[in-house]
């Protein structure tokens, strides 16, 4: 039998990469996202290079009940699941108090709780079968802190937290569990980012600072990201760093007081 993967926010950027990725290297696929129209077109996209049809479902992944009929669909169709990647995200940037609490849930609810709610579905499939990977997709932005992102840096030193707890506690079950932390990725994050500032001009211009560090040719990829998720499933490694991110992490660690310096003044913008 296939290995079969369960992958949220599948239909674009990063998830759609590791989707045709795991599909090439022989999994059957469960792709999850917002979206029907575009799992479709993805699903088209696995068939026409030569792979099973994958099963789409369309899932909200801030909402529980959702994330519950995902995980119960998926087992009902393959039996099992052996991978669970956890991707569905959000980007956000602003002074911390520009951003009201709606926002924050917003943010939270997916870059969090979203993950909270998959693990929570499928964690008691995987303990009956003592066997299963989970892999949790952070971000540079949940090792390093960095001004004007606090919402973000707060959800995704979250998931790094709760990476690194699952893996003392689920190792010696047989549960391998892994966090990838990419710097900024070329994808469509840009499509959800959530931008605040002082008023209407600061709030494009820090649109505008993203959408221009995007167009950099040396920014990370999609399938660079795919590829150190199976990397770390292939490997049972239990964190990857993706590319830059290597370097964001070494020089926080040897220059804190630098990085947060630079953090502030590179996107303090017109704040004081």
């Amino acid at each position: 039998m296939a290995p079969t993967v369960l992958i949220t926010g599948a239909s674009e950027g990063i998830g759609k990469a590791t989707a045709l990725l795991f599909a090439r290297q022989g999994y059957d696929l469960v792709l999850a996202a917002r979206h029907a129209d575009r799992l479709e077109a993805l699903a088209q996209e696995v068939q026409s290079i030569g792979c099973p049809a994958p099963l789409t479902i369309t899932c909200d992944v801030t909402d529980s009940s959702q994330v519950n009929a995902l995980v119960q669909k998926a087992l009902g169709n393959y039996g099992y699941i052996d991978v669970l990647i956890n991707n569905a995200g959000i980007f956000a940037s602003g002074p911390v108090e520009q951003f009201s609490l709606s926002d924050w849930h917003q943010i939270i609810d997916t870059n969090l709780w979203g993950y909270i709610h998959t693990i929570n579905a499928l964690l008691p499939h995987f303990l009956q079968r003592r066997s299963g990977t989970i892999v949790n997709l952070s971000s540079i932005g949940g090792k390093v802190p960095s001004a004007y992102l606090v919402p973000y840096c707060t959800s995704k030193f979250g998931v790094t937290g709760l990476t690194e707890s699952l893996q003392v506690e689920l190792q010696p079950k047989g549960i391998h569990v892994c966090g990838i932390y990419p710097n900024l990725i070329k994808s469509t994050l840009m499509e959800r980012a959530v931008f605040r500032g002082q008023d209407e001009q600061d709030t494009h211009t820090r649109r505008g600072q993203l959408e221009n560090v995007l167009k950099n040719p040396v920014v990370e990829k999609p399938e660079d990201v795919a590829n150190a998720i199976w990397d770390a499933v292939k490997n049972k490694k239990s964190e990857v760093m993706v590319g830059s991110a290597n370097l964001s992490q070494s020089l926080y660690r040897l220059f804190p007081g630098l990085i947060k310096w630079v953090s502030r003044q590179g996107l303090k913008n017109q704040d004081n």
